[in-house]
């Protein structure tokens, strides 16, 4: 799959469960571990979990499977590595503490728009 339908796929699942504040990275430019960074935050522990675990499962159902997947047993920060997208679920202040939306300023900030369908 494309990594900018691997992006479209991911956005909409999270947007579709009410992941707050998604945002898209393009870091093609910048480093070679991936083409894009997809940033979101749920509200407790649960909802982080549950929030990789959709986007897991949906991709899952496409064939796609993650190369790698950590943080699940602190749930605060959930890595989901699709080789050519990674995918950043965080608590919300774990997600402030980090910050990776400073660390990757130079990146190219994709509006959600792009991806996922506005009502």
């Amino acid at each position: 799959m494309e990594s900018k339908e691997l992006v479209r796929q991911i956005a909409v699942s999270l947007d579709k469960h009410k992941a707050e504040e998604i945002k898209i990275i393009g870091v093609r430019d910048l480093t070679v571990i991936a083409d894009y960074f997809v940033i979101a935050a749920g509200t407790s522990s649960t909802q982080v979990k549950a929030l990789a675990d959709y986007v897991e499962y949906e991709l899952g159902e496409q064939g796609v499977k993650p190369e790698r997947v950590e943080g699940y047993n602190s749930s605060s920060w959930i890595l989901l590595d699709y080789g050519s997208v990674i995918v950043h679920v965080f608590y919300e202040e774990t997600r402030a503490f980090y910050d990776l939306e400073r660390l990757w300023k130079d990146g190219e900030q994709l509006p959600l728009s792009d991806f996922v369908p506005q009502p």
